[in-house]
């Protein structure tokens, strides 16, 4: 992105802030360097900023007029549009009324005028005045006058029995309402012609009688309208009787059609009488105003404008206004152009406090003056942050050499605490394989287990120490799942076996066989999580479940292995699927891990850890990740333990990219799960480095292949942990409830042998007799299936018994947890088959280094005596030819090409000249030797014996936190041993250079 772009248009502020105040300093490092002093600089920023604060002001007090300016032309345009609509609404509803009244007008003319006798009357027309008074909603009323001239007069006030009355003596004389008799009115002057009401509505039948040429506003009314054959209106007056101001529409009745270009003279002869409608202004103005309810922000005047000198007012007043000058005249048309009305709009209230406008114009101000002040201050504290600077980069060495001496304080305390540890144990294991009586090697034993466990916390707190220095990582190797955990099951078989306690694995047919990850920090959490169950589970089980996060997610069947009411043991355990509720990998945000680059086929697994123990406290559930922190202070001294465990565990699971969680009820049990992406090394050719060895991948487990086998287990998960189990070894399964079942499946099966059928101790205890009855029948049907016993644990009576099977009657006992290497074992001492190495893991291991050390010359360069004789006598125990030396010097001599050593055993830490610089030299050396061989310049010797030399060189360290394979790799060795010696981890090692050279069978 363009520089000047960003600055202009960017989207982050954060880097435009940067690059100003980088711009300011450098514009002030020239400044210092070409004005000269600093004073002569900050007089020239001080004119900036104060030309900036002026233009500030400036342009604020601009906003601010400008905004104002602009609210009053919004405020009249406002006025003015609600003006123009009550105008437009008055006058149109005005023109409805004035077009009824005339309607009213031609009513008369054809049914009274062009009747002969008229068919209305004053009871007829004000009915009907009244029942059409909602056509005319501004109208209070409307009256009929007929022209009477006066040779007429006489006879009409016979026929009607009243006296025409006269007007203008009211006009003068206003009487209040309640005062108002037509009786006593004086009778009308004589005159030409009179206009007496004949017809009236109710609410205004008192004019009935009342000549309407004998009042002043009346008659030129009355002479306008025959005249022009137009609606006319009067000028504001006062009513008759209501006393309030209002106008009268008057139109001429005519006794015939009149062409429209008539003359007046010809309308005057043809009018018959007037029609009038009456208009009380006040009431006509607020019913329209009531329709405007929600808009009575306004005062609205309107004025009769006949005579400009003199306007008069018909409603409204001013006084109710406010003082705002603002006001918007609008024109009204009633119909008649002689009268010419105004109405006048005001607002009630003065135009608001400029509030906006204030604010604006006053947020100008204060971000001028901000920024001012933070451009003044950045001026002033260029030179403190130099120097601030400066400080911090002193103070990150500080830092940085103390992350240094931390580590290498952790290094030394770790090599420190480790080195005499491995003289322990390594002498321990020595001293077992020495003639010792029971109690002896009891003692030995207790010692070995107490020495492991502190080599075990020393691992865990080093571990926490990685995490917090952010120096743990995964390895990216090939191992077997499912011989780790058989690994695992056999670590903790005693002590479940000792509790009662069934312990269990099932993993899913879909999981790989082969994985490619971190094999160790895979076992140790699942160590840590079955070392937690194993402390707090008296009874029951612990079940631990591996299966794809993909069927678990979409199968319902996964989630039945074990339901609340179908379990393991038959004891009730939480709902396992709250434990994986809250990930992500489950819900619509998708999996948690944003990237999996690293791998070119991951396989994403969800393992649960399920237990029936005492559960964890509600209160105790926030901190149960959290270090050094256990669920109450009497769990340390009861079961033991630092309460790091899975705070390391959670942290290795973060770093597989995947999510743990629990669920737990007090006194029901436990469920642990957490997820794991893996790669799979089924799939995939690349360089992980060497496998794990998979002490179950045994070809002597090919016999059993084609063999079928019954399983009798009434509990459906426990069915399905046996039926996988007995299949890794190829057999088929057929699964059972009961021992009658299973008599009718041998004895009905005619296509397919049953060779063996295992049942479970629940079902063969449960009932003696049925037990004994079906070995008889069982052997009743000739070549009878071997028969065994699944058991958690083999009591006295049943060792001497059932041990071998052989015994007629007796099945043979297949002890819990299963791992198909114990199955395999027990199958063939039943079966008859040759034992071929089915053995212990560690005996595997034992047999297996001794077919690849026998006869080895191996180099051990130690400066510690002890540690000298420990390896020394471990690898000796193994058949190796062993050379101990104490300094990586005399090493380099001794390995100085040619010679005669198959492999050498490196310490790391040493005085004088450490193992990696000894190692470094070594590799220079070979180098060096195998250039002159291509050249034929070396020995003749070492040209038969190899075209490239490469000593294999094992790195021996009790420095668990730098002695990774990475570094040890980077200094030419080619692995690494941590003391004390394991028998698997060195056949790991070894395995690598000398398995190729010899076949060895177990």
């Amino acid at each position: 992105m363009d520089p000047k772009m960003s600055l202009l248009g960017g989207k982050d502020p954060i880097g435009w802030w940067e690059r100003v105040l980088g711009r300011i300093s450098l514009i002030h490092h020239h400044c210092s360097q070409y004005v000269g002093s600093k004073r002569v600089s900050n007089t020239w920023w001080r004119k900036l900023l104060y030309t900036w604060l002026v233009g500030s002001t400036i342009c604020s007090m601009w906003t601010f007029f400008y905004m104002s300016s602009q609210a009053a032309e919004k405020r009249k345009e406002t006025l003015t549009s609600m003006c123009d609509e009550r105008a437009r609404m008055l006058q149109d509803q005005f023109n409805v009324s004035m077009n009824h009244v005339q309607a009213i007008s031609i009513l008369i003319s054809t049914f009274h005028h062009g009747k002969n006798p008229s068919v209305i009357d004053q009871r007829t027309f004000a009915r009907y005045a009244e029942r059409t008074a909602f056509e005319r909603p501004l109208t209070s009323g409307v009256a009929y006058a007929v022209r009477v001239l006066h040779s007429e007069r006489e006879q009409f006030e016979k026929q009607h029995g009243w006296t025409i009355k006269r007007m203008d003596t009211i006009e003068q004389k206003p009487v209040h309402k309640d005062d108002y008799e037509p009786e006593n009115l004086e009778p009308s002057p004589i005159q030409e012609e009179y206009a007496p009401v004949i017809f009236a509505q109710d609410t205004v039948s008192h004019v009935v009688s009342l000549d309407m040429l004998s009042g002043k506003e009346d008659r030129e009314n009355v002479l306008r309208a025959r005249a022009s054959g137009k609606g006319v209106l009067t000028a504001p007056f006062r009513l008759l009787k209501t006393n309030r101001l209002g106008v009268i529409l008057t139109f001429a009745v005519y006794k015939m059609d009149l062409p429209a270009n008539a003359t007046p003279n010809e309308r005057i002869r043809a009018t018959a009488g007037y029609i009038g409608g009456v208009f009380h202004i006040q009431s006509l103005v607020e019913k329209l105003l009531q329709q405007l309810a929600s808009k009575q922000n306004i005062v609205v005047t309107v004025l009769d404008t006949t005579n400009q000198s003199y306007p008069i007012s018909m409603y409204g007043s001013s006084s109710n206004a406010s003082d705002d000058s603002l006001e918007d005249v609008s024109m009204l048309n009633f119909g008649d152009p002689f009268r010419k009305h105004e109405m006048h709009c005001r607002y009630k209230e003065r135009a608001p406090w400029p509030v906006l406008e204030i604010a604006t114009s006053s947020g100008i101000i204060v971000i001028a003056f901000l920024m001012g002040y933070i451009f003044h201050a950045t001026m002033n504290r260029i030179a403190k942050v130099e120097d601030d600077c400066r400080e911090m980069s002193r103070l990150k060495k500080e830092a940085e050499a103390a992350d240094v001496a931390k580590s290498q304080f952790l290094a030394t305390v770790s090599h420190e605490i480790r080195t005499p540890m491995n003289g322990v144990l390594g002498m321990l294991d020595i001293l077992m394989d020495t003639d010792l009586d029971v109690t002896q090697q009891d003692y030995v034993r207790t010692a070995q287990a107490s020495g492991k466990a502190l080599v075990s916390l020393i691992n865990e707190v080093l571990d926490q120490a990685k995490i917090e220095s952010g120096k743990l990582e995964l390895e990216a190797v090939q191992f077997d799942l499912r011989a780790i955990l058989d690994d695992v099951l056999s670590l903790f078989s005693g002590k479940s076996q000792e509790k009662g306690v069934e312990l269990a694995v099932y993993i899913s047919d879909r999981v790989p066989d082969k994985l490619i990850g971190d094999p160790g920090r895979f076992r140790q959490i699942i160590t840590n999580l079955m070392g937690n169950s194993i402390k707090f589970t008296e009874k029951g089980h612990i079940f631990v479940t591996v299966y794809l996060v993909e069927e678990v997610r979409d199968s319902s069947d996964v989630e039945t292995i074990s339901s609340p009411r179908n379990t393991l043991s038959g004891f009730p355990v939480p709902e396992r699927r709250l434990s994986w509720s809250k990930f992500r990998g489950f819900s619509q945000e998708g999996p948690p891990c944003p990237s999996l680059s690293s791998f070119s086929h991951p396989v994403n697994l969800i393992v649960s850890v399920e237990d029936t123990g005492e559960g964890i406290p509600l209160e105790a559930h926030p901190r149960i990740f959290t270090p050094f922190v256990q669920v109450g202070p009497s769990i340390s001294r009861t079961h033991g333990g630092t309460g790091i465990g899975l705070s390391i565990s959670k942290c290795l699971v973060g770093l597989m990219n995947g999510e743990i969680g629990f669920v737990s009820e007090p006194r029901v049990g436990s469920t642990f799960t957490f997820t794991a992406v893996f790669d799979n090394g089924c799939s995939s050719s690349g360089d992980y480095g060497d496998p794990q060895i998979n002490s179950q991948s045994n070809p002597s487990t090919l016999e059993f292949h084609g063999m079928t086998a019954l399983l009798v287990d009434p509990r459906p998960v426990r069915a399905k942990v046996s039926r996988y189990h007995i299949q890794r070894l190829g057999i088929h399964v057929e699964v059972v409830p009961d021992l009658n079942h299973s008599l009718s499946s041998v004895t009905n099966c005619k296509t397919t042998k049953i060779d063996m059928i295992i049942v479970e101790e629940e079902v063969w205890d449960k009932n003696s007799g049925s037990s004994a009855l079906f070995v008889n029948q069982l052997s009743d049907q000739g070549v009878a299936p071997k028969l065994f016993i699944l058991t958690n644990s083999i009591s006295s009576s049943r060792t001497g018994n059932r041990s071998s099977g052989k015994i007629q009657g007796c099945p043979a006992v297949i002890t819990k947890p299963l791992r198909s290497s114990m199955i395999a074992a027990s199958l063939q001492r039943a079966m008859g088959f040759r034992n071929r190495a089915i053995t212990r893991n560690g005996e595997i291991s034992r047999l297996a280094l001794r077919s690849l050390l026998r006869g080895r010359k191996i180099l051990v360069v130690d400066d510690n005596d002890v540690n000298l004789k420990v390896a020394a006598g471990a690898l000796k125990k193994y058949g190796a030819d062993v050379l101990c030396v104490n300094s990586g010097i005399k090493a380099i001599s001794l390995l100085k090409p040619p010679h005669h050593f198959d492999a050498c055993f490196m310490d790391i830490q040493m005085p004088v000249m450490d193992g990696f610089e000894a190692t470094k030299r070594i590799r220079a050396a070979e180098q060096s030797f195998n250039s002159e061989s291509q050249h034929g310049d070396g020995h003749g010797e070492a040209q038969g014996r190899a075209k490239n030399w490469h000593l294999p060189v094992l790195a021996m360290t009790a420095d668990v936190i730098h002695a990774t394979h990475e570094q040890c790799l980077r200094y030419g060795m080619d692995g690494y041993v941590s003391k004390p010696f394991e028998a698997e981890q060195l056949y790991r090692e070894v395995s690598r250079f000398f398995a190729s050279e010899t076949n060895w069978t177990l």
